[in-house]
């Protein structure tokens, strides 16, 4: 129902920190278009595409792409999907915002904004493999009859590296985690020595967070904030 997924979109006060901040973790940058009225950027490991948007907004978004979005919002609505926004004018992008049970954001777009990087450019930033975006879920049985609706397939919970509910699609992975274990979305990576990336680091911007997600080991796992508040977790492979 979504659509083919574009971006995780993430609001930002100062462009030029959060774009200094993923390059120096390896992250390159795609080139934009022009359809978006406020500075916006985005930067690629090879498997994530973070949209950087200065401007007010919800923080992370799931962003999909769906051409003919107009013409799906009776569709959309018939499904179940409630929407918090839509936009619809002539000389904008067409758009539509969801939310999920718990209030995380979906933004459906009727065309994409960046420039798909060319076939064989893929690569691994120093963070590592990127395995999934984490959402904290109150009632993960709500939250899967939300994202399955949208074209999610929800697997068998996971005890490691903390308790979650993996989700797959083509293009992006979630993963659904108790609150209490951090009441914020993650990105997670992978890698065989989380603190052995972390030590190879060369930017004072990735400073390792005091606050680790409760119950993980800190010999095999790290978390870093970015300046726009997003929070990278390493995890060790097979962890």
């Amino acid at each position: 129902m979504f659509g083919r997924f574009l971006e995780l979109s993430i609001a930002t006060r100062d462009i030029a920190a959060s774009v200094a901040f993923y390059e120096q973790l390896g992250f390159a940058q795609a080139i934009t278009g022009d359809a978006l009225r406020h500075r916006y950027g985005v930067l690629s490991d090879g498997r994530l595409s973070l949209g950087l948007h200065e401007q007010e907004r919800p923080s992370p978004s799931l962003c999909f792409v769906r051409p003919g979005l107009a013409g799906e919002f009776a569709a959309l609505e018939l499904a179940g999907f409630e929407t918090e926004r839509a936009q619809f004018g002539e000389e904008s992008l067409h758009e539509l915002r969801l939310r999920d049970p718990e209030g995380h954001a979906v933004t459906l777009l009727e065309a994409r904004t960046f420039s798909p990087a060319a076939p064989g450019t893929a690569s691994e930033s120093q963070l590592g493999y990127f395995s999934h975006v984490s959402l904290p879920e109150t009632d993960f049985g709500a939250a899967q009859r939300f994202w399955e609706r949208g074209g999610f397939v929800a697997l068998s919970e996971l005890d490691t590296p903390y308790r979650h509910m993996p989700l797959t699609r083509d293009g992006i992975n979630l993963a659904f985690h108790a609150p209490p274990l951090c009441p914020q979305a993650m990105l997670v990576f992978e890698s065989a020595d989380p603190q052995a990336r972390m030590a190879r680091l060369r930017t004072p911007l990735a400073v390792p967070s005091t606050r680790l997600p409760r119950g993980l080991d800190r010999a095999r796992s790290a978390l870093i904030e970015a300046p726009d508040g997003m929070l990278l977790l390493l995890v060790a492979t097979g962890s």
